[in-house]
């Protein structure tokens, strides 16, 4: 352990490669060079990866410092799987789970607070995400809400959960119900408008009809903030239609919209990946930020939410808390993620996304652990440094809090090419994406990555289908029958 508390670099991580190469390697690779950290996480991370044995300690240590955390809470239900879902989703018929697993999501409340004792922490913000969290009926909602305010302490923060545009539409006593609960925001997923492409990606049931009359059940149950989250980058995906899906957006009355370009990597469609190149996705990235600016949603160059309530990010307190300072939090949930100054895990079903390993964990006592790594300072810095492009900049005073150290002497010749390219620019406060910058984000951020990632990069075919087909099988078998004409 070194004296800040990170390991020792293994091989692969002890030199970085020149800058310019990195940055065409971003660029070539650009579907998986992005925000999501880390990537080829079973070659770039499996020297750091910890024992069962030996997690408690790490954990326990790597914790024992921390005064200010976020809190991430994962609901892993939907009506269905959509196609271009990446996230750990379980299959239909464990949706009959919801009430088990709500009881063991408070069961690894008590876990986690018999390791760290979470009444010594600050919080500062609650993430319900999914899946759709408000799949669960209100009363679960509740009873997860009103677990967590009994063992944590919220310092600032809004309670944030996401919705689809079916269950708000058909649901409306729900929805109503949970302002009351305590919730400050809603984000919905609208993703598209294009009737044809929401058939495609399996969201025919989220259709325009019902997006309007779920913004209108939005608008009516007093929320705080509402988010509206649109996609962009998929493979038939026109600008006239990408126009019109931002114009109904904007109609649905939201206080922000958050764009976000389609990732491919594990799921049904990522062998359409090919089919979408930079110059298919760039148009439609610089015509969302037109068109939402015109509307009065404003933001940086690079940062992906935009709001119209001057002064506010947009996103939710536990996001914005990750994105500027790097703040560590804790992930409830199957295949949560947990992230200290020094570790980040994953919980168990991250692989495989089913109930069976969590709900066995959370039984035994255990920490539902799947993964977890005690990282070196590279891949540390990696990790904030990628989230921070989210909001298209690196907070300078944040990032020295973390590491003890400047941006530039971290990272000397990378914040050199930047600058000089013209890709990003320095202010008192942050290293942000310029306009151009922003148009080649996926070769600025690998920048940033640990050495072992930007060797990856650099060495992968971005021509080869290999990866996207493997993933797109095991996408398919998670997704089960109801994927079977993807």
């Amino acid at each position: 352990m070194s004296p800040k508390g990170w390991v020792p670099p293994a091989p692969a991580d002890r030199e970085r490669l020149p800058p310019e190469q990195v940055f065409d390697a971003g660029l070539l690779n650009h579907h998986i060079s992005n925000t999501a950290y880390p990537i080829a996480h079973d070659r770039t991370f499996a020297p750091y990866r910890i024992r069962e044995a030996d997690q408690r300690a790490v954990i326990r240590h790597a914790f024992a410092d921390i005064r200010d955390l976020g809190l991430y809470v994962h609901i892993p239900f939907c009506e269905t799987r959509c196609a271009f879902c990446e996230y750990t989703v379980v299959r239909r018929e464990e949706s009959e789970l919801a009430r088990e697993y709500v009881d063991a999501l408070l069961g690894e409340l008590e876990l986690w607070d018999a390791e760290i004792e979470l009444g010594s922490r600050r919080f500062h913000g609650l993430d319900l995400g999914g899946g759709t969290p408000t799949f669960l009926p209100l009363e679960q909602i509740a009873r997860v809400l009103e677990a967590v305010r009994r063992k944590v302490h919220f310092r600032s923060g809004d309670v944030s959960i996401e919705t689809t545009p079916r269950i708000a539409a058909r649901e409306p006593d729900k929805i109503a119900g949970l302002p009351r609960l305590g919730i400050d925001r809603i984000s919905m997923g609208v993703q598209v408008s294009e009737t044809k492409l929401l058939a495609d990606l399996g969201r025919a049931d989220n259709g325009v009809a019902e997006q309007r009359r779920a913004a209108e059940n939005i608008l009516g149950a007093g929320f705080r903030r509402f988010n509206v989250d649109l996609m962009y980058g998929f493979a038939n995906q026109t600008l006239d239609g990408w126009r019109a899906t931002l114009e109904h957006a904007i109609r649905l009355g939201p206080d922000a919209i958050t764009l976000y370009r389609m990732r491919y990597k594990l799921t049904r469609i990522s062998h359409q990946a090919g089919a979408v190149t930079l110059e298919h996705v760039r148009p439609l990235a610089e015509l969302a930020k037109r068109v939402l600016g015109d509307a009065g949603f404003a933001a940086n160059p690079g940062k992906t939410t935009l709001s119209r309530i001057p002064g506010d990010v947009g996103t939710s307190s536990y996001l914005a808390q990750r994105v500027r300072a790097g703040m560590p939090y804790l992930g409830l949930g199957l295949g949560a993620q947990s992230y200290s100054h020094t570790t980040l895990s994953y919980n168990d079903g991250a692989v495989g996304k089913n109930l069976t390993p969590y709900l066995r964990s959370v039984a035994r006592g255990r920490l539902p652990l799947q993964d977890l790594y005690d990282l070196p300072l590279a891949h540390a810095m990696g990790k904030m440094c990628a989230v921070s492009f989210y909001f298209g900049e690196i907070d300078l005073a944040a990032f020295s809090a973390k590491f003890g150290l400047e941006l530039e002497q971290a990272f000397p010749s990378e914040v050199a090419f930047a600058k000089g390219r013209g890709l990003m620019t320095q202010t008192a406060r942050s290293l942000a994406l310029t306009p151009l910058g922003a148009h080649s984000v996926n070769g600025v951020i690998a920048l940033f990555f640990a050495p072992s990632i930007q060797r990856y990069l650099v060495e992968r075919d971005p021509s080869a289908a290999g990866d996207f087909v493997r993933q797109r099988n095991l996408a398919l078998r998670v997704a089960g029958p109801e994927a079977a004409g993807v």
